[in-house]
Order: structure tokens, then sequence, then C-alpha cells
């Protein structure tokens, strides 16, 4: 039984982007398809919002402060769809726990997604350390989380499972 991988759908090339746009496919990620590994899910449709919609980002925070009510997540328009992403994030660890996932690929700097930095919340283009909502939850529940820029680390990290 090959090990399966949750990934964000907006690498696999479906248009689900805050901007209606895609950020796949990437040759790895359509092997791990075709090898029927992947689990794809976009976090923040899955917790309702529309394609397009708002840019988000989380001011005065991270991932886990918003799981921890400590943050927000608020778009360009100054709307608050912290339920939103943390429905997403709760879909994600229910996907993850069903198929036995330990591993996932999120994409980078995403208010969801974003592994290792997201924006600061100011809408400026800044980037500081720290992850997303989805991010936090699921490194929270002991999953590896990686982002499109590491998918050789992925690969083996992937391998190593089995």
């Amino acid at each position: 039984m090959s090990s399966k991988v949750l990934v964000s759908r907006c690498l696999l090339g479906h248009r689900v982007r805050y901007d209606g746009g895609a950020s796949g496919p990437y040759d790895l990620l359509a092997q791990w398809q075709d090898e029927g590994r992947v689990i794809a899910l976009c976090p923040e449709v899955a917790g309702g919002l529309p394609t397009p919609r708002a840019a988000a980002e989380i001011p005065g925070g991270q991932g886990f402060d918003v799981l921890n009510g400590r943050a927000p997540v608020m778009t360009t328009e100054g709307e608050d769809v912290t339920e939103a992403f943390v429905s997403g994030a709760n879909q994600a660890l229910a996907l993850v726990k069903q198929h036995n996932i330990r591993i996932a690929v999120l994409k980078a700097n995403s208010p969801s997604c974003g592994n290792r930095l997201t924006y600061d919340g100011t809408f400026s283009g800044t980037k500081i350390e720290g992850q997303g909502v989805t991010a936090a939850m699921l490194s929270a529940a002991g999953i590896q989380v990686f982002n499109e820029l590491e998918l050789v680390e992925a690969a083996k990290a992937l391998a190593a499972l089995g």
C-alpha cells in the first residue's frame, strides 16, 4: 500500500487560488497522482470561500495564533474569514487521519498552507517566518509539511515511509 500525500489543489493545476489561478502542475505531483497517492484539498475553498476571492492575510500573528483565537484572518476588503480558514484546516486534518497521511505538500506563503513563510498581515508583500492556518494544524498533529519548493525533500520523506 503506497503512502498517501495531502496536496494543495492549486499545485495540481486546479484554478482555486484566491486570484482564480493555479500554481501548478508539477511533474512529481502528477506522478504521485498517477500512482494514486494524492489526496487533494484547497482548505480555503473547502472552508466555503469562493474562487476568485479577496486576498487574505493574518494581521498580528500566524496560523497557530488563529487556531488559538489570538489573531483573525482578514481580507483586503476588511472581511473576517477566520471561520472559513479554520474549517478548511479541520477538513485537512480529518483527511490526513482518514487516509493515514504523514506528509503534506502545501502552497508556499499562503495564509492557509504556508509552511515556512506567510505574509505579515499588512498586504504590503512582506513575508515573515511562520505557518498558515492549515499548515500549523497539520504540523501540530505531527504531519511533515512541505511546499512546492521542497519537492525533493518531500519525495525523500515519502520514500522513507515506503
